[in-house]
């Protein structure tokens, strides 16, 4: 479960839904560097474990729209603040990395 809510597009995807509910193009948009095909299965299994749902909206063409649902929006402190620690971390992190390229060939 844990590699399904905390991979990359999941997580850029239920901060998107995190103000309103979103179509599919609307949510591609704004996810730089997402495939449709990579969309369209993170979005399936967010919906399928229970964290967005999928609307379909009756007009020519038919549209589909995705929100966060109550069991969705329990992650949203959580992925805060891993966010939060990443931005306060990331000048460590860093350094970690120059250091280790330094030592390995």
């Amino acid at each position: 479960m844990f590699d399904q809510i905390a991979d990359k597009w999941s997580m850029m995807i239920l901060a998107v839904l995190d103000d309103e509910p979103h179509r599919f193009n609307a949510i591609k948009r704004r996810l730089e560097g997402v495939t449709q095909k990579a969309l369209t299965q993170s979005l399936r299994r967010l919906e399928r474990n229970g964290l967005i749902s999928r609307r379909v909206i009756p007009v020519s063409p038919v549209a589909v729209e995705y929100d966060i649902t109550p069991l969705g929006r329990t992650l949203q402190q959580p992925l805060r603040a891993l966010h939060d620690w990443t931005m306060v971390k990331l000048p460590q992190v860093q350094r970690a990395r120059q250091a280790f390229d330094q030592r390995v060939p």
